[in-house]
């Protein structure tokens, strides 16, 4: 895949970015050594490979799922104009 400069002030466009024509007779060259690096990329075979979170293999650091803090309704509500039974109440606003 080859980028031209038209190419380039369009995605300039796209992503709001004022980009005069030195820069983006600049940015085609580097855009396309980009885009040549990742079409080796694919050239590598992967067939078999599963994916990985990391390049070591490690086990994922895992913690207790419980409540560790909480029984504080009453102190969170302290402040509210209008409470009832620990919850906020708020005007009508819809019949």
């Amino acid at each position: 895949m080859s980028v031209d400069t038209d190419t380039v002030k369009r995605v300039a466009h796209l992503a709001r970015i004022k980009v005069t024509d030195d820069a983006a007779e600049r940015m085609t060259g580097e855009l396309n050594a980009i885009l040549g690096f990742v079409e080796q990329l694919d050239e590598v075979n992967i067939d078999g490979i599963e994916p990985m979170t990391s390049v070591v293999e490690q086990t994922m650091k895992k913690r207790v799922d419980g409540v560790t803090d909480g029984g504080y309704a009453a102190d969170v509500v302290a402040n509210a104009p209008m409470t009832e039974d620990n919850f906020f109440m708020v005007p009508k606003v819809v019949e």
